[in-house]
């Protein structure tokens, strides 16, 4: 028979083969044979007893499957490591397009333009390849446009369980005062604005 300490390093080591990706609790539940009760008991004791090792990585849930993450606490470490000139990080530009897609989602690439002032394929394209952003369905307008969305590689980017976890946008972007210095700059330029 097998011991619940033997259990816990079958649970960690299929966390571990999955990683980004995660395990539900009832996909660990399936692959080990336990019912969803008791994954879900050794899941929470796995968590506390890492926590209590003070363990370099931990066990979190992220869009409703469980995976093995380093340590909020080590993010220094980390950014030096992502820094490393073989690692490319977002652009204030790719940053300023995730957020509106994030935010306004499902979207337009015209929407997005409309909203930032500039072209935005180069952007959209680098957030595709990246895995943050994918393309959710056809818009019902003219050509039926692309609708684009975020992925589950933007949650796990960011840290969120689910995109009710975004900041409220007023506590990050002034919308009407970006809409005021829009309308403000077609007046400028004598723009009639679409």
């Amino acid at each position: 028979m097998i011991e619940n300490r033997e259990y816990k390093a079958i649970i960690e080591g299929l966390l571990f083969a999955a990683g980004d990706e995660g395990l539900s609790v009832k996909e660990l539940s399936e692959i080990t044979e336990l019912s969803k009760q008791e994954v879900q008991m050794f899941v929470n004791e796995m968590m506390m007893e890492w926590k209590l090792d003070q363990r370099g990585v931990q066990i979190v849930q992220v869009a409703k499957v469980y995976q093995i993450t380093t340590l909020a606490e080590h993010n220094k470490y980390f950014e030096k490591l992502a820094s490393a000139p073989t690692r490319s990080q977002l652009s204030r530009a790719a940053l300023e397009t995730l957020a509106i897609i994030a935010y306004r989602q499902p979207i337009t690439r015209l929407e997005i333009e409309e909203i930032r002032g500039v072209k935005t394929d180069r952007t959209v394209q680098l957030l595709q390849r990246k895995g943050l952003v994918r393309e959710t369905g056809r818009g019902e307008g003219p050509g039926r446009p692309i609708l684009l969305g975020t992925t589950k590689e933007f949650l796990e980017y960011f840290g969120l369980n689910r995109l009710e976890d975004l900041p409220a946008p007023d506590s990050l972007f002034n919308w009407q005062e970006m809409e005021q210095e829009r309308n403000d700059l077609f007046e400028r330029l004598g723009v009639e604005k679409v």
